[in-house]
């Protein structure tokens, strides 16, 4: 039996293992990336919404785009990519056995990175086999890779980051998602990604979760209920809706097959086997590694960076780099990821009840509830100022971490200081010039321009918008509130697009005065 030998074999062509490849072929490593898709780039290429982050960590960047990047740095540094290759064993000695098309392919490597990610949970309910209740993960792959609409109407179980952000896509796609629901109390993931969704005027129902999917040979009806703090159906509270697709977005397990086959050191924490490794990666094997969600699920920037610490400690271990600049070389990366796992939603906070922000401000109940800040609510946070000029208004109420509206701004309008996870400030009496950096530079879409009184009794609201078709000036329609009902009718003054704003378009619309710290959507007439 022949046997090809490779000097370092990377599986899965997502963000963490492109980036340790990348990474170790800096040193001079010869890497070869398998990946079981037609496509390499993992989850990026699925991502269309921006990251949150700083510079360093591709803030303000979509998804796909980092993906492309990260494909055309590894090809000049000579980085093989092979797709349609699953890897179907890894064995003693880093022997891994590859099918490729019709044919099974033995190779041995001086070292191994496993980075084949996670795969979405499901969960049991009555019907949850019928044809049209799909993985968010699929949904997301449906529309943003293979341009098909999951669904009609749509109902989405999780309210995590995923859940939030894939109904937001399904309602950029033309879907129309009916509502949300999480058997938990509270909203899992971002308030901003929640508000993106809130204000387009998509329910949330919090403490419910699904009773029965309804249909015979495909999804035409789903009836919730909600729970009680044992997650018990409490009668009398069923809610029923007319839907063609269910998306379920329910969590991730690390897909860490191949390193238990190999007899890896695993960790079981919290129900997820993932496998015992120090900061660069390294398992209980020498020369094997881990990175990105197979070793912990987190955001996509992560695990880019851990792919990056498991490519410096790779080229240290065949020798390519001294000990001393791998060790440099990580407590760099170490730091940029520890910035990264800062703010309400740190690991250390998962579980706890947190009930101000960093800066001693009372978290918004109604956020964690239903998905947007109250009217009254949002006046407590640094970032809303009234001023009859124009100025940004930046909703941001959480602890992320997260700060391109800082350096998007020239004029000095936004704050946000040196620690990034702090809540931005509208800087009273700066001078906007209405360029409209800050509103497209924010991942979160929760910047809006404002401008008191543009004539008697009016006034002009500038948000993000990233649905098409685009209004057009002089079109007429409603403006919404941050609850997603109906405020006040309202004309677009104002249409702007431009290839710094990157795919998000700056729509301005006229509202009496009486609603200008309140509109926050448009929608147009029929």
């Amino acid at each position: 039996m022949k046997i090809e030998h490779k000097e370092l074999i990377v599986v899965g062509a997502g963000p963490a293992g492109l980036s340790a490849a990348i990474e170790a072929a800096k040193s001079g490593v010869k890497a070869i990336v398998f990946d079981e898709n037609s496509k390499p780039g993992g989850q990026l290429f699925k991502q269309i919404h921006k990251f949150f982050g700083s510079k360093e960590h591709k803030a303000k960047i979509r998804g796909f785009k980092i993906g492309q990047d990260l494909l055309q740095e590894a090809e000049k540094l000579g980085v093989e990519v092979v797709l349609n290759a699953t890897v179907v064993g890894l064995y003693p000695e880093k022997e891994i056995i590859v099918k490729i098309g019709g044919e099974v392919i033995h190779y041995k490597a001086d070292a191994v990175l496993i980075a084949t990610g996670a795969s979405e949970n499901m969960v049991n309910f009555r019907g949850w086999t019928l044809p049209g209740v799909i993985g968010a993960g699929a949904a997301q792959t449906m529309m943003n890779l293979h341009h098909i609409k999951p669904g009609n109407r749509v109902f989405m179980l999780g309210t995590g980051n995923v859940g939030l952000v894939v109904s937001s896509q399904l309602l950029q796609a033309g879907c129309e998602v009916v509502a949300l629901a999480d058997a938990a109390p509270k909203i899992g993931g971002y308030g901003v990604h929640a508000s993106k969704v809130a204000r387009t005027g998509v329910p949330f129902y919090l403490s419910h979760t699904i009773k029965e999917v309804e249909g015979e040979d495909h999804v035409t009806g789903v009836t919730i209920a909600q729970v009680d703090e044992h997650f018990q159906f409490i009668p009398g509270t069923e809610k029923h809706f007319a839907v063609d697709t269910i998306c379920v977005a329910v969590g991730l397990s690390p897909m860490a097959q191949l390193l238990k086959m190999d007899g890896i050191v695993m960790d079981d924490t919290k129900g997820r086997t993932v496998p015992k490794c120090d900061r660069t990666g390294a398992t209980s094997i020498p020369g094997i590694y881990a990175a990105g969600d197979v070793a912990g699920i987190e955001e996509a920037s992560s695990a880019m960076i851990e792919g990056r610490m498991s490519g410096s400690a790779i080229a240290a271990y065949l020798g390519y780099l001294s000990s001393d600049s791998s060790e440099h070389r990580v407590d760099t990366l170490e730091n940029s990821l520890s910035s990264l796992r800062q703010g309400m939603f740190a690991p250390e906070n998962r579980g706890k009840k947190i009930e101000t922000t960093e800066e001693g401000i009372a978290i918004s109940q109604n956020l964690l509830k239903a998905g947007f800040v109250t009217d009254d609510e949002i006046t407590r946070f640094p970032g809303f100022r009234k001023e009859m000029k124009v100025h940004p208004v930046l909703e941001c109420t959480q602890n992320i971490p997260c700060n391109p509206c800082q350096s998007a701004c020239a004029k000095g309008c936004i704050s946000i200081g040196e620690h990034m996870t702090s809540l931005p400030i509208s800087v009273d009496g700066s001078t906007c010039v209405n360029c409209g950096m800050c509103v497209a530079s924010c991942s979160g879409q929760a910047i809006f321009l404002v401008a008191e009184e543009t004539r008697a009794g009016f006034g002009e609201v500038t948000i993000p918008y990233e649905f098409l078709p685009l209004p057009a000036e002089g079109d007429g329609g409603f403006a919404l509130g941050r609850d997603g009902k109906k405020l006040c009718e309202t004309t677009i003054t104002r249409v702007r697009t431009s290839k710094a704003y990157d795919g998000t378009a700056l729509v301005t619309m006229e509202v009496p005065t009486e609603y200008i710290d309140k509109a926050r959507f448009y929608k147009k007439i029929g």
